[in-house]
């Protein structure tokens, strides 16, 4: 059994962001065609608050998880609706999975054909503890990144942590983003004790999944980029790249 377990809450920063139309549809819809149009995973579960969302689930059959409302308070983290969400799998399905394949609910950026990539490589490789989707963002790197201290701003981390950099964004090497597209996990992942923030529920030894222009939508703006980045990937208001 490998179960998408997919998460996404009614609150949100954007109001009623994860049912917005993109490209005519429901954001949410992109990873649940990405969850059935994989050929290795067997069930898909939404945990949802939202009754929008739940619809739009048994609509497309998948199997819904009523998320508690106390996992979907603005403080509320993810890897605690994650676990819950496994646990009640767990529980419905009687069985441990194995692997667990997790994926947000404002997650448009997923390739097609990475899921079962991500699978296929963890069970090549046993001593690894998960397959998750990177992409770089050289522009991002911590040697670019500034806070304010006193007023002023300052560098996040020492740069003299990085040798031979310049003001060339590529001269520190490639910087990769864990981009909250795809993660494809082992069950011993969800003992967060041996992962580490801000993703406890990757563990440590971690396989990279490759894309470019990976994110989930967390802001008005990004709208438009994950737009951009489904037609370039072969999705328009009629067609979808699944099945070519």
């Amino acid at each position: 059994m490998i179960p998408v377990l997919i998460i996404g809450r009614k609150g949100s920063r954007v109001k009623d962001k994860n049912v917005t139309p993109l490209l005519g549809r429901p954001l949410v819809m992109y990873p649940i065609m990405a969850a059935q149009n994989s050929r290795l995973a067997t069930d898909i579960f939404v945990s949802t608050d939202c009754p929008k969302i739940r619809d739009l689930a048994l609509k497309n059959k998948c199997q819904y998880i009523e998320r508690p409302a106390y996992l979907a308070t603005n403080e509320a983290l993810a890897e605690d609706a994650f676990k819950h969400g496994f646990e009640a799998i767990k529980s419905i399905k009687n069985a441990d999975p194995e692997f667990v394949v997790l994926l947000f609910a404002n997650g448009a950026t997923i390739t097609p054909g990475i899921i079962d990539e991500g699978i296929e490589f963890l069970r090549k490789h046993p001593d690894l503890d998960s397959a998750v989707t990177v992409s770089k963002y050289n522009m991002f790197s911590a040697l670019r990144a500034r806070k304010i201290e006193d007023g002023l701003v300052k560098p996040f981390v020492d740069p003299k942590l990085f040798d031979n950099a310049t003001c060339d964004r590529d001269s520190q090497g490639d910087t990769y983003f864990v981009d909250c597209s795809v993660f494809v996990l082992r069950t011993r992942c969800f003992d967060y004790s041996k992962g580490e923030v801000p993703f406890r529920w990757i563990g440590r030894k971690v396989h990279p999944l490759y894309q470019e222009g990976g994110c989930d939508i967390d802001f008005e703006w990004q709208f438009a980029m994950v737009e951009h980045w489904l037609k370039s990937h072969g999705f328009s208001e009629t067609q979808t790249p699944y099945g070519k």
